[in-house]
């Protein structure tokens, strides 16, 4: 088991992975630096290895599938998680490390948007982006992290190995960030000085289709972690409708003892009765969500014994 591994996924960074894998290196010199190529054309891998990473390959595109691997292969006792882009500063990770070997923190977030991210990013659209994911998280879920969506981030053994990767994209850190609230995972925020890419590097992520799929993450996620929330809400909606429509045919037929608009009181009915099935379907999710976060708790016991057995304690 590693001490600390550095994990950085890579598409296409030729121009810039030689500097991260030395700055890295320079800062944690007792690190394991791990590249991920992930079909890169631009030979990112040569280059990264020359540079003197440990160079490994995941063929299925997209970041999540690429983060799903590094966490299957690798043990270490704490990761780093960084991108191959260099706009993130090595100089951050140890403060970082710190938080989860001295305050036990399951996750550290890089807070890049409590300093220079907004001035360093010429993406206006992107920083929307990301202060509306960041709001609409820490309201939804009750939580206070700093920046959804970055890609430095450190992380326990614990967490690790018991995050269920499920996303295949760039959607992969707001699916981190889920996931820690709603466990209770320890979340510690550093904020950090971001940079944005040097000239020739060219992002990755697509402002639309890629927020689009975050925003959909985040809805699915609420549905699964939130079940009495999200089909509460359905269930009231669906209720109003109904009884808003049900009481104009009520009155005329309290007045004339007739019902004209049958077809209506029908339809009211069903949509009544949907409302009900959502909010039992709603309190059925979250008595299962109980048991599924109690079960989680003594997954962690396990993956403690097997942290512990690896490191040799």
């Amino acid at each position: 088991m590693d001490k600390i591994a550095v994990l950085i996924p890579c598409y296409n960074e030729s121009r810039t992975i030689k500097k991260v894998v030395e700055d890295f290196k320079r800062v944690l010199p007792e690190a394991v630096i791990y590249v991920y190529d992930n079909n890169s054309t631009d030979g990112t891998d040569e280059i990264a290895r020359q540079a003197g990473a440990v160079v490994r390959y995941e063929y299925k595109q997209g970041k999540g599938n690429v983060i799903r691997r590094m966490f299957r292969d690798i043990d270490a006792e704490c990761y780093i998680m960084t991108d191959g882009d260099d706009t993130y500063p090595a100089e951050a990770a140890p403060e970082m490390i710190d938080m989860v070997f001295e305050k036990n923190a399951d996750m550290v977030v890089g807070d890049r948007l409590s300093s220079t991210y907004f001035t360093e990013n010429k993406r206006a659209f992107h920083n929307f982006g990301n202060s509306l994911v960041r709001k609409s998280i820490n309201m939804l879920f009750d939580t206070d992290i700093k920046d959804m969506m970055t890609g430095y981030r450190a992380f326990s053994y614990l967490f690790v190995k018991s995050f269920p990767v499920l996303s295949k994209g760039f959607e992969i850190e707001t699916e981190m960030s889920i996931h820690a609230a709603d466990k209770n995972m320890q979340v510690e925020n550093v904020v950090i000085e971001y940079r944005d890419r040097p000239e020739g590097s060219v992002s990755k992520l697509n402002t639309f289709s890629d927020g689009f799929r975050v925003l959909k993450t985040i809805g699915r996620m609420y549905q699964t972690y939130k079940p009495m929330n999200f089909f509460g809400v359905l269930s009231a909606v669906l209720a109003l409708l109904s009884i808003g429509f049900m009481i104009p045919i009520i009155v005329l037929y309290s007045k004339t003892g007739l019902v004209p608009h049958f077809p209506t009181l029908i339809v009211c009915g069903f949509v009544m009765l949907a409302a009900i099935q959502s909010f039992f379907s709603g309190l059925i999710l979250k008595t299962m969500g109980q048991k599924n976060r109690q079960d989680f708790e003594m997954e962690l016991q396990t993956i403690r014994i097997h942290r512990d057995e690896l490191s040799g304690e």
